[in-house]
């Protein structure tokens, strides 16, 4: 195989193959990948899946034939949704392999991993092995095909996992609305209409469902503001109840209010946490550090008990098997299940935000008010040498502040709080910073900021 091995060094991050560039998820890394994963996992069948993007199905294809030379058998889902891939993993008690670049540039593509049971595979817990055995395969020196090839079937399980996911509420007491979902052609377009067919009470419109990899509408990426304009123009002009935006793979999802406004993932994390306490009193919710301090305080107003995580998905999984955590919820919008084999899904918390405006009994622009106490500053990056070096000096300068290093630099500034982090893929340092009113937010931001970029 022709392909630099040093190629895995660069995609392989944190918990999954991230989203590359056809020069480099290639189909001979997916097909090293494959025999990796298949040697790593040692198990009798992988589950295999993609989303819409143009390389998918090849690259899935050379990955499926990686795992079938280890004897190993391929059940492929075809085209499905990250979460519907958790779900499989969980069900069929195998490990998953599901491709996709999320919410990144349509000519990217990688691979989400996890394990039987849909349990994490980080760096630490696997994946580290796997690229370096995948590694070896680009140069000829890895594991070699066996006498019994694998065998490959197809299984569709669309149906049987919208199933799973209404039965996380009381269908008869979801109240008549409207909403309008934004897919951005990814595959929100094959799941939602599925699932809200289940919901009789809901008028239900989608906007871009086709499922085209090009992204012709805008990209797949509604953490940012402008991907969500569409949507929040429709909601206004069609006089919608909610919104909902969901990223390429439909893992997670934002929420618009009726006046066409976006909630941040802290505000949901905070609406889901209380929901989810109703049903299970004094029960333990995770948040992730740079999620807003108003989440630990609605987690404890509600009777639960908040613990602080760093960011991530197989951070996240991990605690909440540690902890017996019965939701997580990341300000990113990825929102975790117990019940979901501790998997996040963006369409699970759409139900649940469903059945608090149900109970609510009012707009979402005033159900959410209570939830929202702080103005926060968004993720600001700034390109930076050495991320480290930067943190460690901005540490000094408000070392008479408590701070803590559980991901990056947190600095505790009493009504006010920071968070610097490096990015694991660029050389970028990551701001996020809250505060009691939006001046004195703007002005604390500058502060860092001048700080930061002065290093």
């Amino acid at each position: 195989m022709s392909t630099d091995p040093a190629v895995l060094d660069h995609i392989v991050k944190a918990y999954d193959v991230r989203g590359t560039t056809p020069d480099q998820m290639n189909e001979d890394v997916a097909f090293a990948l494959g025999v990796a994963f298949a040697e790593f996992v040692q198990t009798t069948s992988v589950i295999v899946a993609r989303d819409m993007r143009t390389t998918g199905e090849v690259l899935s294809q050379a990955f499926s034939r990686g795992v079938q030379s280890r004897g190993i058998n391929i059940i492929d889902l075809g085209l499905a949704s990250t979460d519907l891939v958790y779900f499989a993993a969980g069900v069929l008690n195998a490990p998953g392999a599901m491709f996709t670049a999320s919410h990144n540039p349509a000519e990217y593509n990688g691979i989400k991993f996890c394990l039987s049971g849909a349990r994490p595979v980080g760096i630490d817990t696997g994946l580290g092995q796997i690229r370096d055995i995948a590694k070896a395969v680009l140069v000829g020196n890895g594991p070699t095909a066996k006498g019994t090839q694998g065998s490959y079937s197809t299984q569709n399980m669309l149906d049987q996992f919208a199933d799973h996911v209404v039965s996380f509420i009381n269908v008869e007491d979801i109240a008549p609305m409207r909403v309008v979902a934004d897919t951005a052609n990814g595959m929100g377009g094959l799941i939602v209409p599925v699932v809200f067919d289940r919901l009789q009470m809901i008028e239900l419109e989608i906007m871009y469902p086709e499922l085209d990899g090009t992204f012709p509408n805008h990209p797949a990426d509604p953490i940012q503001p402008a991907n969500q304009r569409d949507l929040q123009a429709r909601v206004l002009s069609g006089s919608f109840d909610l919104g909902l935006a969901f990223d390429g793979d439909a893992d997670r999802v934002f929420v618009v209010d009726e006046k066409g406004r976006g909630l941040s993932g802290s505000t949901t994390t905070a609406i889901l946490a209380a929901g989810v306490l109703r049903a299970h009193p004094g029960a333990t919710v995770l948040y992730n550090l740079i999620c807003s301090r108003s989440v630990p305080e609605v987690i404890i107003e509600h009777g639960g008990v908040p613990v602080r995580t760093k960011v991530g998905h197989s951070n996240i999984k991990q605690v909440m098997a540690d902890t017996g955590a019965v939701f997580g919820g990341e300000h990113s919008a990825h929102y975790y299940f117990l019940d979901n084999y501790r998997a996040d899904s963006g369409i699970i918390a759409t139900m649940f935000m469903l059945q608090e405006l149900s109970r609510a009994k009012m707009p979402l622009s005033q159900f959410r008010q209570p939830f929202e106490r702080y103005e926060a500053s968004g993720e600001i990056n700034t390109s930076v040498e050495s991320a480290e070096a930067v943190m460690q000096a901005v540490a000094k300068v408000y070392q008479q502040f408590p701070q803590d290093w559980i991901d990056g630099l947190t600095v505790d500034c009493g009504n006010w709080w920071f968070n610097l982090r490096a990015s694991n893929t660029e050389p970028l340092l990551r701001l996020n910073l809250e505060a009691a009113t939006r001046d004195e937010c703007d002005n604390h931001v500058a502060e860092v900021l001048s700080l930061v970029t002065s290093i």
